[in-house]
């Protein structure tokens, strides 16, 4: 299956994800939503945000130039919120999974889907 395969039918295929992106560690761009795409410096500081969390939590993360807050950050996932929006990002050995929510999907619905693929893709050694 391709990156892209895991987007749109695993992410946004469920209905539970409005946009998804799909990193590599070192912030690259493995698949995305069709018209969707973050900034490179936007990738760097969020995948940095797993190792070190103090930097997401004190001033928030940036996708796509909207700021978000951050609700959770911690070496496994990290999540964030932008009034009635918000993201859920999830490592995993190879990648990090970035999926965001709009205010028609409950937040739960979102990072429920996004951690049940990093799940799966850790169990098969992605």
């Amino acid at each position: 299956m391709s990156w892209q395969e895991y987007v749109d039918s695993h992410l946004v295929g469920t209905g539970t994800v409005k946009k998804a992106i799909i990193l590599g560690h070192d912030s690259s761009n493995w698949a995305a939503t069709a018209g969707f795409s973050i900034k490179a410096d936007e990738a760097k500081k969020l995948v940095a945000a797993f190792n070190d969390p103090s930097g997401a939590l004190a001033a928030g993360v940036f996708l796509s130039g909207a700021k978000y807050m951050t609700l959770k950050a911690d070496n496994r996932s990290v999540y964030g919120k932008k009034g009635a929006t918000g993201f859920c990002a999830v490592k995993t050995n190879m990648a990090v999974i970035l999926s965001l929510y709009d205010e028609t999907i409950q937040p739960g619905q979102c990072a429920n889907t996004t951690e049940k693929l990093a799940d799966y893709l850790i169990e098969n050694s992605y």
